[in-house]
């Protein structure tokens, strides 16, 4: 050891106290806060306009055409075996289900004249 190691503890300068470092961490980061550019909001901070999500608008959507198609289906299935005009009540009524499924589409996301009400809105 040559006594240039401040491993030795023969150190030639004084150790800043622990105040001291504090002054000077605080320092830089004022520095570095001046420096930054303003980031953009975060999306997920956000204030909502509270409407719904677009998860929840696609679940919807799709919900609402899955509804249509099964109904139909389920209702010509229970035409065909009740009055035996196997398989058109299905045929037809499947066909009639998938219109309906795309006309609830259309009106819940807007592109039809009707729009849905909500339901969680109280009358005053």
């Amino acid at each position: 050891m040559n006594g240039d190691d401040p491993r030795d503890g023969k150190r030639t300068e004084q150790t800043p106290t622990d105040s001291e470092l504090s002054a000077r961490l605080r320092r830089l980061e004022t520095q570095i806060e001046r420096k930054r550019p303003q980031a953009a909001p975060d999306p997920s901070t956000r204030a909502r306009n509270g409407g719904p999500s677009s998860l929840g608008q696609a679940m919807t959507l799709s919900t609402e055409f899955v509804a249509g198609v099964i109904a139909g289906g389920i209702l010509g299935w229970i035409v065909d075996h009740v009055f035996g005009t196997k398989p058109w009540g299905l045929i037809v009524l499947l066909m009639l289900g998938f219109v309906a499924g795309v006309y609830n589409v259309m009106r819940v996301s807007g592109f039809s004249g009707a729009r849905p009400e909500r339901r969680d809105r109280q009358e005053p």
